[in-house]
Parts: structure tokens; sequence; C-alpha cells
């Protein structure tokens, strides 16, 4: 409810027989405000066509008739009800989307047409210049408190608004790493107003990383609050060019930035990029794809290596690890001599010697595609 204050409306007493004629007038009076709001405020001419029309006029007489019950008792009429009728509107016109200036502008039509019917009433009626010239000034302190909580109306309309979409906007975020049925999710978009893209790309960073982030990014960008000491955002469209410019508007924030997915499939790109994080990988997942295939299944890798480095466990530890580094060479470069010295730092004699003593422990395991592939994995990182 509306919360009203106490009226600013000076506090000013009519006889009765100076309010009478005007109550009497009403009706007349209501008329021809609608008929001038209609006719200079534009954007009512529709809403006062037809039933709407009656409805407002009888709106616009009730207020009318507060401000007249307003001045002609000792202790004051109750001004509640119409500011709380005010209040409404401001919030029904936020509601529809409509900005305040045509309202406003309503108010100050109404007002002046209503004063000038009210103040011939009067001057018939025998009243004094001086009476009549405050009456004028008493008019427009109501209709001024009448425009305030129309305004605070539309105010707390707004802001719920926007309390209830962001709402539904965490609500679809959550839906969306939480991998919810397609039907959810497009139901969950609609009741938040979110217009979906064509991908959206997870990115996980530290909370004080984000600081003016989203500003740069998507509007549709959502932001998810998820367990753990990052944030997660699932940015629109970052997939093609977009993610180049993704990625330079994350250099130096310590972020992991997972695919792009169809908007539906987002749970996807944030799963791989929590796995990334929990291999300590940062960046760009699309360059640690090889880790994270080898990093799935850390027991079985572990395995793998143990195998496939079995014909090196005689060897002593500082042998062993050169012989390591040697065969990895071997494979990358297909055992290509000045390519593999040259990466390592070593004479190409030295690579002669390295890799005749795999051959020694290996044997035609090295010829063996199985084999090879094996190797390449246990020694990939």
């Amino acid at each position: 409810m509306f919360a009203v204050n106490k009226t600013s409306v000076p506090a000013f007493r009519l006889a009765p027989e100076v309010v009478a004629p005007l109550k009497l007038a009403l009706p007349e009076v209501a008329g021809h405000a609608v008929a001038a709001i209609t006719a200079e405020v534009p954007a009512y001419a529709e809403a006062f066509a037809g039933e709407l029309g009656e409805k407002i006029e009888r709106a616009v007489r009730a207020a009318l008739g507060t401000f007249l019950n307003l001045l002609s008792r000792d202790t004051g009429a109750p001004l509640e009800p119409a500011l709380e009728g005010a209040y409404a509107l401001g919030r029904g016109e936020a509601r529809h989307g409509r900005s305040l200036e045509a309202l406003l502008a309503a108010y100050r039509v109404g007002a002046r047409v209503a004063w000038r019917d009210m103040a011939v009433i009067s001057v018939r009626a025998g009243v004094d210049a001086m009476t009549v010239t405050y009456f004028a000034e008493l008019v427009f302190a109501y209709i001024d408190e009448l425009s305030a909580a129309s305004v605070a109306g539309h105010a707390d309309e707004l802001a719920t608004a926007v309390r209830a979409r962001r709402r539904h906007l965490e609500r679809l975020g959550q839906a969306l790493v939480a991998a919810e049925p397609a039907h959810a999710l497009a139901a969950a978009a609609e009741q938040a107003e979110w217009a979906p893209p064509a991908t959206l790309t997870a990115v996980l960073l530290p909370e004080h990383a984000i600081g003016g982030l989203l500003d740069m990014l998507d509007a549709r960008t959502l932001r998810v609050d998820v367990e753990g000491e990052r944030s997660v955002l699932l940015v629109p469209d970052a997939h093609g060019a977009g993610r180049g410019h993704l990625r330079r508007l994350l250099t130096g924030r310590d972020a992991v930035i997972g695919p792009a997915r169809p908007w539906e499939r987002a749970a996807e790109s944030y799963q791989r990029a929590v796995r990334a994080l929990s291999l300590g990988l940062l960046g760009d997942t699309e360059e640690h794809l090889v880790a994270l295939v080898v990093g799935a299944d850390p027991a079985a890798l572990a395995d793998l290596r143990a195998r496939a480095l079995a014909p090196l466990a005689d060897e002593g530890e500082t042998s062993a690890a050169k012989l390591r580094e040697t065969l990895r060479s071997w494979l990358r470069h297909h055992g290509r001599r000045e390519e593999i010295a040259a990466e390592l730092f070593v004479h190409p004699q030295t690579v002669r010697y390295r890799v005749a003593r795999l051959r020694e422990l290996y044997g035609d395991r090295l010829r063996d595609p199985d084999w090879l592939a094996m190797l390449t994995i246990a020694l990939a990182l």
C-alpha cells in the first residue's frame, strides 16, 4: 500500500453554501476536464473512448469530490482514497510500459479546466476575489499531491518489475547450468522476457574480476550464482569472431572460457569450464582440448602411463627423465633428429644416442601403432 504522508494542501474551509453549487456541477466539470485532456493529451485519446472513458470520468469526478469534501469540513475530509487511487494509476502506467509524461500532463490540463469551471461557479455564488484566488492555490496544491502519489506508484512498480525480472533471469541461469529440459528452458526464458541467442558460452572468473565487465558484454548475458569461489557468466553469441572479442575482454581476469554451445545446451559449456578449472587450466578451453581429454579419467591415465613407461623403470632417475623428454620430442617430430635436437637444446649426436637407447628398451614396440598412440597420450602433458 502507498504510504500517505501528511497532505501539503493548506488547511482551508469553504462555507457549505459555496461548496454546494460546486458539488452539483461536478459531472459537468468532470466532463469538461475529460474533454480537454482528450484534446490536449493525444496519448489518452483512445483510452477515454468507450467504457474506459466513462470509468476515467467517474474517477475524475471522485477526485474533485474528494477535494471539495476536504475544503468543506472543519477537520478535513480523508485524502487517503484519492492518493491511493493516484498511486494505483501511476503503477498502472508503469505496468503498461508507459512513462508518466502523459499522466502528469493530464493532471495539469484537468486541473486548469476544473479550476476555470469552479471559479466561474464560485463567482456566481458571490465568493470574493481573494477567496477565489486562494481557492486556485488549493486546487493546484491538491493536484501536486495526486501527481506525487502517481510518481511514487510509477517508481515502485518499475522497481518491483525490475526485481521480478532479475529473479526470473537468475532462475533461467540456474536452469541452464543445471541442464534442465528444453521445454523448461523455453518457459523460463519467456517468463524472464529474455530473447534467446544462437549460442551461450560459459565463463568462470573470480568475483573481483567482474567489475565493469558486464557493461561491455551483450545485455542478455546471464550471471549465475553457484557454489565455489568463482562466478559464472553465460555470454550470448561469443562464437566465431565474437570469441576473439570475448578473449580480449577477459585478458588479465584469470578467467576460464568454455566452448560456445547452442543456448539450450549451455550446461555443456559450463561443465567443460568447471572441468578445466579442476585441472588448473585457465584461459580458453579450446586451447586445452588435449589436456581435457587426457585428464578426463586421472586413474586411467596413471595406469596408462605406468604401462607405457614401464620399459624405463630400471633406468636411473636422471636418465629416465632425459629419455622421457627425448621420447616425447621424437613422437612430436616423427623422429626428425635435427628438429628434436633444436627443441631439446642438445647436439644431434646426443639425440642419436638417446633414441638408440630407447630402441633397446622398447624394441619393436616403437613401430607398433597402438604403442605409439599409448606413448603419445602418456607423454601428452
